[in-house]
């Protein structure tokens, strides 16, 4: 027992030494301090070059559910295939609640992380009265001598894009926002067009008529595009088709003659990376969010890997430029209340299922069922013509459907033709569909469902999104923290002072 009691003794003399040399817990290995220095020499690089990437809708689930498409692609084996993004180094969660309420909007979302604040769903970069504005990292990265680029896939006034130039007390105030590009003086603005170019009562001065003016250069063909070069200055570039609200077409629509947003991604980079000072980007992603709200698993799945794919245009210049660049990836909030797994489905997927969609739910309203319905009236309409069109567009063939699930099509096909016998009450329908087409999103929730996926809403739900780093500063986004600090990181990335 002696012998014991010295040899615990000695043990514990040893294991003291060992604690103050190492200066750091037993089981970490001293990797605590070293973390901490890690952090805090990242601090003094600064990032001359930043990429904000913002997915609209995008939280793990949305990610996740691209991840298994990916591997599904190649082999059937369970497993996933890492995007881009989700190999980056350094990786965070983030709470996206606003000052009204746990679920937000892109607009009160958008603000927390360009100006650090909380505010109203609706609201853009004022305060919870609507008469303070609030500053831009856009505008800290400026007044710093950096370039800036915004892109979107949805209109270039819409929430999110504007929320990096604009200030606003209604999101909806589409005019008043797309002028203050103007005022912004920023560099290059690219992706969707304009959602009300001439005001909401079409009686304005064309925006596109004032950006020019005050010296702007509008292009909206490929070839116009393609022939911008390095030295031009003040860009508004638009895709020359858009699809729906003045948003680029979802990817699965997308044709060759379209551009994508690695495409925007690409020559923004050009045009901007020359400045001495560096440049601050950010990138959106805005359609990921409008598939979600209908339920659309699979336009979401390729609008979120045409996302991935725009960041690897980030990549190819971190590379050249990997002391001086910072990547952050994230999302704004989550939508739908998308999950892999549904109760029919049980512990299985099929994410085969989804690569026979050819098609987004807005492209089959518009090229399918929209003409249908103009050519055929109500009482001669049978969901017998449309099962060719339904199979081509989703893959979704009526006669593998259960009993059940033929009923609901039926009934969702009889609501979008408008059959009074079938025309529900208000609050029915929106449960059943949303504000969706009835037969469409239906025809969205089987593919879905037979995938093995689920939704819960056709809105935004409240929980985190998943933040993603590499690069100069990327210790900074490690963790679980609010999206006001997302402002922060990225002013302490660039070495701006924010204090008034």
């Amino acid at each position: 027992m002696k012998n014991f009691r010295k040899n615990k003794t000695f043990i514990i003399f040893i294991l003291t030494i060992f604690l103050s040399i190492t200066s750091g817990p037993l089981f970490a290995g001293g990797n605590v301090d070293k973390t901490d220095e890690k952090i805090q020499s990242s601090q003094n690089i600064e990032a001359k070059y930043v990429f904000l990437f913002i997915g609209d809708g995008m939280s793990m689930a949305q990610v996740n559910s691209a991840e298994i498409f990916a591997n599904s692609l190649s082999n059937q084996d369970i497993q996933i295939q890492k995007l881009n993004f989700t190999r980056f180094p350094v990786s965070g969660l983030t709470t996206t609640y606003d000052a009204s309420s746990f679920i937000t909007d892109s607009a009160s979302s958008a603000t927390a992380m360009a100006s650090g604040n909380k505010t109203l769903s609706g609201v853009i970069n004022m305060d919870t009265t609507k008469t303070v504005p609030f500053k831009l990292i856009t505008e800290y990265a400026s007044d710093k001598g950096k370039k800036i680029g915004i892109i979107s896939t949805v209109s270039l006034d819409h929430a999110t894009p504007a929320a990096f130039y604009a200030k606003a007390a209604s999101r909806s105030d589409y005019y008043g926002i797309a002028k203050q590009i103007v005022n912004s003086g920023f560099d290059y603005f690219a992706g969707g067009g304009f959602a009300q170019p001439k005001g909401k009562e079409k009686d304005q001065t064309d925006i596109i008529t004032i950006l020019t003016d005050a010296g702007y250069t509008y292009v909206n063909s490929r070839e116009n595009f393609d022939a911008l070069k390095s030295g031009d200055e003040k860009i508004i570039a638009v895709n020359s088709f858009l699809q729906d609200s003045a948003a680029m077409p979802y990817d699965i629509d997308r044709s060759p003659d379209d551009l994508s947003l690695a495409d925007y991604t690409r020559k923004g980079i050009e045009l901007l990376s020359k400045d001495p000072e560096g440049f601050f980007m950010m990138v959106e992603s805005g359609k990921i969010d409008w598939a979600c709200h209908a339920n659309d698993a699979g336009a979401s799945i390729r609008d979120l890997i045409a996302f991935d794919q725009a960041i690897s245009e980030a990549l190819a210049f971190a590379k050249q430029h990997p002391m001086e660049t910072l990547i952050v990836v994230t999302g704004d909030h989550e939508t739908g209340g998308m999950t892999i797994g549904f109760a029919g489905t049980k512990y299985t997927t099929s994410f085969n299922n989804i690569k026979a969609q050819k098609m987004s739910f807005t492209a089959f309203n518009t090229k399918i069922l929209g003409p249908y319905k103009a050519a055929t009236p109500k009482n001669k309409a049978k969901l017998a013509d449309l099962l060719p069109g339904l199979k081509d567009a989703f893959g979704l063939d009526f006669e593998s459907l259960t009993a059940f699930q033929k009923e609901q099509l039926e009934l969702a096909f009889q609501r979008s033709m408008g059959n009074e016998m079938v025309r529900a009450v208000e609050e029915d329908q929106y449960l059943l569909y949303g504000g969706y087409e009835p037969f469409t999103v239906k025809i969205t929730q089987l593919a879905n469902q037979n995938a093995g996926i689920g939704w819960t809403s056709y809105s935004h739900t409240g929980v985190p999104v998943a933040t993603f780093a590499m690069g100069a500063g990327e210790e900074l986004f490690a963790g679980y923290y609010d999206n006001t600090e997302i402002f922060q990181k990225l002013a302490d990335a660039m070495n701006i002072s924010t204090a008034n």
